[in-house]
């Protein structure tokens, strides 16, 4: 008979010796914290033979890797073997760190008596396992104006339009539930392509008074602020690593268990089931392995626990006011550059966090990024962002015509002035070159 190591004794293990990395030597900057990133040096050759220093501004992508994540993966590896399959002391040790990593992301976000978090791949596959277990008979109300991963994955979906402001957007919910009774809210807690803060705690609160359920995809979120399920009262909350510093294939659906548990698995196989009898019956097991069958992202899971673990205990003050300083230089950099028209879809005044999207009368935005990239070292985001109804609809709004799609560019941990500012240089000496004279920078809402 095997042993449950799930509850087996740990055999203490000695810690492998860590790699060193050039990177990780180097303390925090001012101002950013104490998350420090590699990458910081990578240097990129332009189209005009230049060597320069790379600028990622598409943060919002895929976060550059923290350190603490790459330095636990680093210590990790050379003890790396099986979870929850055997009694060997790797094993052991591996299980021991991929529970530990799940009880760092519950504390990350909050999790409160009766909630329990399973680990994903990320936050869209975090979304479609919640679609899989949400009962058929409960229809879902989402915005026009989600990512594609909190608009597509539901069976029984009721769209909301778009809202013009907050307020808005919580009574669209309020005559939404009237109509439709118990459902499922899936909200975005901050736009990927605005970066505006939504009303989540209100939306909530409305949800509550209706008996209703909520899922805030804080895949944004969770990398520049604190999120939390109890602090919000919601129900559910999806995250993915690689936009938390921890770009390992990692996410997170973290929550209420009783959907989870009375669900077939999302996936059928080992670590599902409690016992598979001779005749072919199943008896599948409760809790977080219900939805993790097969080997786990060990590697995955452990570099976000250590994100996690850095961030709640330097808490968020230091990376928050950087972040801040940052967009308000690279808002008030593109306001003087004509012909760039920014989208914002609850207006310039609203609560944001580090990410600008924005077009270029005249110019196609893919090409607008080329040039970035090709001739400047800026690494930003062109198309729509995977969120194409919101998109569409701020570019339609101008006052001017517009490309089809915009540029986005966004800011982190390792984000410099010096980057914004070339940003800004960069992007004014290709609006200039637009075959059209063009009015000054608006606002698009």
């Amino acid at each position: 008979m095997g042993v449950d190591v799930r509850t087996a004794s740990i055999h203490p293990l000695e810690q492998p010796p860590t790699i060193d990395f050039p990177h990780a030597r180097t303390e925090a900057q001012p101002g950013r914290g104490a998350l420090a990133v590699l990458g910081g040096d990578l240097m990129v050759r332009v189209a005009d033979g230049r060597l320069l220093p790379y600028a990622n501004l598409d943060i919002a992508a895929t976060a550059p890797c923290a350190v603490v994540a790459a330095e636990a993966v680093t210590r990790l590896l050379p003890s790396y073997a099986s979870v929850h399959r055997g009694a060997g002391v790797l094993s052991q040790h591996c299980t021991r760190a991929y529970e530990q990593a799940r009880a760092a992301v519950a504390r990350f976000v909050g999790c409160r008596p009766g909630d329990q978090v399973v680990f994903t791949r990320n936050s869209t596959d975090a979304l479609n396992l919640l679609a899989h277990v949400v009962p058929a008979s409960t229809p879902v109300l989402t915005f026009l104006g989600e990512h594609h991963a909190n608009l597509l994955p539901w069976r029984q979906t009721v769209h909301l339009p778009l809202p013009r402001t907050p307020g808005e957007a919580v009574a669209a919910v309020d005559e939404a539930l009237r109509r439709h009774g118990p459902a499922l809210v899936a909200v975005t807690a901050t736009s990927n392509v605005t970066g505006e803060v939504w009303p989540v705690a209100e939306i909530a609160r409305v949800a509550r008074w209706h008996g209703a359920r909520v899922v805030v995809d804080a895949a944004q979120l969770a990398a520049h602020g604190p999120v939390s399920l109890a602090d919000l009262d919601v129900d559910y909350l999806v995250l993915s690593g690689h936009k938390l510093y921890a770009p390992f294939g990692a996410g997170v659906l973290a929550g209420r268990a009783d959907w989870m548990d009375a669900a077939r698995p999302y996936l059928s196989g080992g670590g599902a089931s409690r016992h598979v009898g001779s005749d072919g019956t199943v008896q599948w097991a409760l809790g977080p392995g219900r939805h993790e069958a097969g080997t786990p992202n060990l590697v995955g899971a452990v570099a976000m626990a250590a994100v996690c673990e850095a961030v709640t205990a330097t808490g968020w003050a230091a990376l928050t006011h950087h972040e801040q300083q940052l967009l308000e230089r690279l808002d008030a950099g593109l306001a003087t550059v004509a012909g760039v028209h920014r989208l914002v879809l609850f207006g310039p005044a609203h609560p944001r966090l580090g990410i600008a999207a924005f077009a270029v009368a005249g110019l196609d935005s893919a090409e607008v990024a080329r040039r970035l990239a090709d001739d400047h070292g800026i690494g930003v985001r062109d198309g729509l962002f995977c969120a194409h109804p919101l998109t569409r609809h701020l570019l339609a709004s101008a006052p001017t015509r517009l490309p089809g799609t915009a540029v986005r560019a966004s800011l982190g941990a390792g984000t410099t002035r010096e980057q914004v500012d070339r940003l800004v240089a960069a992007v004014a000496r290709i609006a200039a070159q637009a075959p059209s004279q063009r009015p000054a920078s608006r606002d698009i809402a």
